[in-house]
C-alpha cells in the first residue's frame, strides 16, 4: 500500500511539473491521484490485503478524477463568462490561480478619495460580476480591500474594511447570498507597486474579489 500511495504522490508531483494543460485536465489528474491514494488506504483498511488496496485505489481514482475534472470544468466556464462580461472594462482585470478566480477592481474607479461610498458607475461592473456569480452558486466569494500607505496604518485598515464591506453589500443587493461572501480589509498591506509614486499608489488602492470553489480554501 505504501508504494502505491508513493506512486500517487509522484503522479501529483509530475502533474504539477507537466506542460500547461487546461484546468479541467489538470483537475482530473490531481483528482485521480489523490483519489487513488485515499482509495488505497480505505481498501487496505477494509480488505487488509493487496487486492483490497488495489480495488480501493481503482475506485478512488475514478471518483477523484471525475471530481477534479468537474471542478476544473465548472471554473473554466465561470472564468469564460466573467471575461466576456468584463471584456469592455478598463477598471477590472481577471486572474486565475489553479481553480481560484481573482477579479481586481481599481479603488479610484469604485470610490472617491477617503470614501467608502461606491460610485454609481461602479455598479455596472458589479452587476455584470453578480450576474455570473448567480449562475455558479457552488462557489464562495472573498472580498478584500486595500489602500495605499498615505495616512496612518490604523485609518487605512479601517477604510479598507469599509470599502470591502461596501462591495460585499452591493453584491448582496444584486442577488448574491450573504452566506457565500466574506469581506476583509487589509489596509496598506500587500502593495502591488511602490507607494513612492502616484501611479504606484493608484494601483495599491483596489478591491480584489476571489471566487473559490466550495470546499476549497
Amino acid at each position: 500500500m505504501k508504494s502505491f500511495i508513493a506512486m500517487s504522490t509522484l503522479l501529483i508531483f509530475l502533474a504539477a511539473c507537466a506542460p500547461p494543460q487546461t484546468n479541467t485536465q489538470k483537475g482530473a489528474i490531481y483528482g485521480t491521484a489523490a483519489g487513488a491514494a485515499v482509495g488505497a488506504i480505505v481498501g487496505q483498511a477494509i480488505g487488509h490485503d493487496t487486492k483490497g488496496t488495489l480495488e480501493g485505489a481503482a475506485i478512488g481514482a475514478a471518483i477523484g478524477g471525475l471530481t477534479g475534472s468537474g471542478v476544473g470544468y465548472y471554473m473554466d466556464k465561470q472564468e469564460q463568462e466573467l471575461r466576456q462580461a468584463l471584456a469592455n472594462s478598463r477598471e477590472a482585470s481577471i486572474r486565475r490561480e489553479g481553480n481560484i478566480l481573482q477579479v481586481t477592481m481599481l479603488g479610484d474607479f469604485l470610490f472617491d478619495l477617503n470614501s467608502a461610498e461606491l460610485h454609481p458607475a461602479a455598479y455596472e461592473d458589479l452587476k455584470r460580476i453578480a450576474k455570473v456569480l448567480k449562475e455558479y452558486p457552488q462557489t464562495k466569494i472573498k472580498v478584500e480591500g486595500f489602500t495605499d500607505s498615505t495616512g496612518t496604518a490604523s485609518y487605512n485598515l479601517w477604510l479598507s474594511q469599509r470599502r470591502a464591506d461596501a462591495v460585499k453589500n452591493a453584491l448582496i443587493n444584486l442577488g448574491i447570498s450573504p452566506s457565500r461572501i466574506i469581506a476583509i480589509g487589509y489596509g496598506e498591506a500587500r502593495p502591488r507597486a511602490s507607494n513612492a509614486t502616484p501611479t504606484g499608489r493608484q494601483l495599491n488602492r483596489r478591491v480584489e474579489i476571489y471566487i473559490i470553489p466550495t470546499g476549497q480554501g
